[in-house]
Order: C-alpha cells, then structure tokens, then sequence
C-alpha cells in the first residue's frame, strides 16, 4: 500500500512531530510563551492551545470512526472553551499532554482497525484513518513551524512532513488560494524531493507536471519545505534574499497575495 491509503507512516510522522514540539515546549520560559509566534494574531501559548484543543476533538474523531459517535458543534465549543481560560503555562503543559494522548490512541489501534477505520468529516468527506491523520499532521507540522521559528529563526517544517504534505498540495488549493488580480501560470521546479508543478494564479489550481497546453509566463525554484510554506501563507522575503527561493516573471508579494495563509 502507499502512502495515500496505509496509515502507518502517518502514524509515524504524527508520532515524531509530536515529539519534536514536545522538546521545543520543554525549552520555553513563561515568557517565551507569551512571545508572538508566526502565526499573526496568536501568541507561543495560542499556539500549543490550539494544538491541544485540535487533539482532543480529533480523538473525538478517532472514536468516531472506530464506532462511536461524531462529535457535535457543542463538543468542539466545550473544549475551546476549556483551554481559552487556561494561563499559558497551563496551555503549553496540557498542549504537550493532549497531543501525547491523541497519539498514543493511534498507535494502540490494531492493524484491522486501521483497515477498518471511517469516519465523516467536514462538507460530508469521509476520511479513512490516513486521511484523518494526513489533516492532523498538515496542521501539527506546520503549527509546529509558527512555534520553532519563534525560538530560531532557521527553523523549517520537518521533512518527514513535507515527504508525505507536498503530495497533498493540489488538493489544498481550495481552502488555502485566492485567485490573483493579475493572474499567471507559473512552472515549479522544487527539491528535496524533486518535483515539477504547474501553478495557474487565475483558476487558482496546482497541478504536477509541465503546463502543458498553456505555456509558463513565470518560474519558481525552491525546495519542497518552502513551497509547502508558501502554500500555507509563511513564505518570506529573507528565503528571496539568500537565495533559497528563486523567481523569475513573478513577485513574492503576488504569491503572498494569492496564498494569505491563516
């Protein structure tokens, strides 16, 4: 099986994600947590608060999938509720506890239950158990990005995730782009893996491979982590600057504008 159907690298890749912020969250001071993070409009501890609560209505969704029922608007707003009145110290410590559990239910589940695994998500999708955690790690990884460049600057998504996120990609492109004022197509070539993409800035589309029929008014070379990056609103000016991110017949600004993340 590969990685779209088997759960197990999933699996894995949950299990090392969470331990990676675990030992980030380990290192923080109080104030440190009261830091801003990436992400605009939350703080370090906002961060692993959302993370938390993300944990414990996701295993709501593991049991639901398993059998028992789908969790309702009430569950979600009992447990936002619950970690909003939380000091950040508390967030952080319940943050690095919630996830834990998640991921420990996921790994106690038997290889039949795996197989066996359904469960209907948001507009009507029904997930098996890689999709579900394809989506929790698509947010893990990343959230877990706005944490660690907050404490090193350097810092990128780890590539375990960006191996099994970048194949997702064009499926996101419906949540995460707007269509641009001035459109183009754009041929990407990326690294670390190897892959070639063609992006339409007008239809808002992501599709693998050359552009085909439409020849490519601009060009984009980075790595895979950066254009996950991109796709996900935190992609910067420095990555320009050093060379990282190389354009040509487009601006950063234009792909910020049509990727404003979240």
């Amino acid at each position: 099986m590969d990685t779209v159907t088997d759960p197990m690298p999933w699996v894995r890749a949950v299990r090392a994600s969470h331990d990676r912020l675990a030992g980030i969250v380990a290192s923080l001071d109080s104030a440190e947590l009261r830091e801003q993070s990436y992400a605009k409009e939350w703080s370090v501890a906002d961060v692993l608060s959302h993370l938390g609560s993300g944990a414990e209505i996701f295993e709501l969704y593991v049991n639901a999938g398993l059998g028992g029922e789908l969790p309702g608007q009430e569950d979600n707003q009992r447990i936002w509720d619950t970690w909003n009145a939380r000091s950040p110290e508390e967030q952080a410590a319940q943050s690095v506890a919630a996830n834990e559990a998640l991921v420990s239910r996921v790994e106690s589940l038997t290889p039949d239950q795996l197989a066996a695994f359904r469960v209907a998500m948001f507009g009507g999708m029904t997930m098996d158990a890689a999709g579900l955690l394809r989506m929790r790690l698509s947010e893990h990884a990343v959230h877990s990005w706005d944490v660690a460049v907050a404490v090193d600057p350097a810092a990128r998504v780890s590539q375990d995730a960006v191996d099994l996120l970048i194949g997702g990609l064009p499926q996101m492109m419906r949540w995460m782009a707007k269509k641009a004022a001035d459109p183009k197509v754009i041929a990407i070539a990326t690294t670390n893996p190897e892959g070639t993409y063609t992006l339409d800035t007008g239809g808002v589309t992501l599709t693998p491979g050359s552009s085909g029929d439409v020849p490519a008014s601009a060009f984009l070379e980075l790595p895979a982590e950066a254009l996950l990056r991109l796709v996900y609103g935190r992609l910067d000016e420095p990555a320009v600057a050093s060379g990282e991110v190389r354009l040509s017949g487009v601006t950063l600004p234009e792909l910020q504008a049509v990727f404003p993340g979240f």
